[in-house]
């Protein structure tokens, strides 16, 4: 993650009230180069935040637009670290990818401008591809 993003996201963080819960939860995220599931957190963690407070958190933190969330193909949501988005206003519609091999899950970085019939407004997307990620691929 770059250096702005990292600041913008202490930031963020900082003007709410601030546990530790929120603390290992945000560092996760920042270590992290995929999106994260609960499962990965909870793995990177231990069992010191229990599941439900892992959800809190991460539903706060999308609240709050610092992440937003993928539904995978898989069923699980998962969490990626926003750019540029803010309160209640997520600033992004891009396709996200799965791994069938290795199971990570990423933002691809080409925006998708989708043209919606006049009067629909969106608040949502998520575009979800799975397949073989470039390191995976060259495996075979």
């Amino acid at each position: 993650m770059e250096r702005e993003q990292l600041r913008r996201l202490d930031t963020m963080v900082k003007n709410k009230r601030n546990t530790k819960a929120k603390e290992l939860i945000l560092e996760t995220i920042k270590n992290a180069s995929t999106a994260v599931n609960k499962d990965i957190i909870q793995e990177e963690i231990g069992n010191v935040i229990d599941r439900a407070t892992i959800y809190r958190v991460l539903n706060s933190f999308y609240d709050d637009g610092i992440v937003h969330k993928i539904l995978g193909d898989d069923g699980k949501q998962y969490y990626a670290y926003c750019i540029n988005c803010g309160e209640k206003k997520h600033l992004h519609s891009h396709f996200h990818f799965r791994c069938l091999n290795c199971g990570k899950v990423e933002c691809l970085p080409n925006e998708i401008d989708v043209k919606l019939p006049k009067g629909y407004q969106s608040v949502n997307f998520n575009g979800f591809i799975s397949g073989y990620c470039n390191q995976c691929s060259k495996d075979e």
